[in-house]
C-alpha cells in the first residue's frame, strides 16, 4: 500500500472510532462537565482542519472524509446537548445512578 492510502485509511479509521468514542461515552459523561465529549470534539476539529488542509488529488476520498467529519462534529455537539438537556429535566436520575454515601 502507498503512503496516501495509508493515511487515508487511517484518517477515516479516526474519524469513525472518535464517533463511536464520544457516542459510548454519553452516559458516562456528567452535565456540567463532559470530557470524552469535548475532546473528541476538539479531536475531530482538528482532524478536519488536517483534512481541509490536505492536497485535493485523494479521488474524493478527503471530500467524503471531510464529509463524514463534519456529521460526526454535528453529532459529537446533539450527543452533549441531549445529555445536558437529559440531566437537567431527570435530575432524580443522577441520584439514582450514584452511590449511596455512607
Amino acid at each position: 500500500m502507498n503512503t496516501l492510502t495509508l493515511w487515508k485509511i487511517s484518517t477515516l479509521t479516526l474519524a469513525g472510532a472518535l464517533a463511536f468514542t464520544a457516542g459510548n461515552q454519553i452516559y458516562e459523561a456528567q452535565a456540567e462537565a463532559q470530557p470524552q465529549m469535548v475532546d473528541a470534539l476538539k479531536a475531530l476539529k482538528d482532524a478536519k482542519a488536517h483534512l481541509a488542509k490536505a492536497s485535493h488529488d485523494k479521488g474524493g476520498h478527503r471530500a467524503k472524509a471531510l464529509k463524514l467529519t463534519d456529521e460526526a462534529i454535528v453529532e459529537t455537539k446533539k450527543g452533549i446537548a441531549h445529555d445536558d438537556k437529559k440531566k437537567s429535566v431527570e435530575p432524580e436520575l443522577d441520584t439514582e445512578l450514584e452511590p449511596d454515601a455512607q
